[in-house]
């Protein structure tokens, strides 16, 4: 068997007992995303279209394999500012404090958040490996998916990000809106001037380059 293999049926997948990790309110989490572009966002957003090319997008895509607009809906996040850093830039390699207005948001969880742990054992449980967080993304939709319809007790993802040493990633289903707060404790534009000696650290840690 193939160490990232597809999902099993749902039906076999639910026989498989998850491991939970709890996130409990108060917990601060941090965020990049996009103001501008084609896809803009908010730093509370949870994007309903999809799925796009991020790791754990659950969503459907429509008749024709395209990705839509629909009820199913993705946030991703971090417990530290590095990660996100690492994971939205990964692509280039180059922290653009311009292009698309990108903009960092820390905030603190207002309820408790139930997660699937997959930095654990469970992986390997389930019929997969490690690579479920670093191989092929699309391979890594369909598992979320399973997991999504499996385990209806879960409001997302906890998985070690593959660009940040295996620090803690989250990807948070809509069953997650709940907790999210009514403001960020912080939230500034990557270009803001205060951010720019971070950045340059952040950037010189992960070996990208700051624009």
């Amino acid at each position: 068997m193939p160490e990232f293999p597809p999902p099993p049926p749902v039906e076999t997948l639910r026989q498989v007992r998850p491991v939970l990790r709890r996130l409990p309110a108060g917990t601060v989490l941090w965020r990049v995303y996009f103001r501008g572009g084609p896809h803009a966002g908010r730093w509370d957003l949870f994007r309903d279209f999809g799925p796009t090319s991020a790791r754990f997008d659950h969503q459907l895509p429509d008749p024709d394999g395209e990705p839509t607009a629909q009820d199913r809906a993705i946030h991703y996040a971090a417990l530290d500012g590095l990660t996100p850093l690492a994971e939205v830039f990964q692509d280039t390699r180059v922290i653009d404090r311009q292009a698309r207005q990108p903009w960092l948001a820390a905030y603190a969880l207002g309820g408790e958040l139930t997660l699937l742990d997959l930095t654990g054992v469970y992986p390997t449980r389930a019929g997969t490996s490690m690579l479920i967080s670093s191989g092929s993304r699309p391979r890594a939709l369909a598992w979320s998916r399973a997991f999504y319809v499996a385990y209806p007790e879960i409001q997302g993802l906890y998985y070690g990000s593959s660009m940040h040493g295996s620090s803690p990633a989250l990807a948070f289903y809509e069953r997650a809106r709940p907790v999210l707060p009514g403001a960020p404790l912080l939230h500034r534009a990557l270009a803001d001037a205060a951010l720019k000696l971070t950045l340059r650290q952040a950037a010189s840690t992960l070996g990208y380059l700051l624009l």
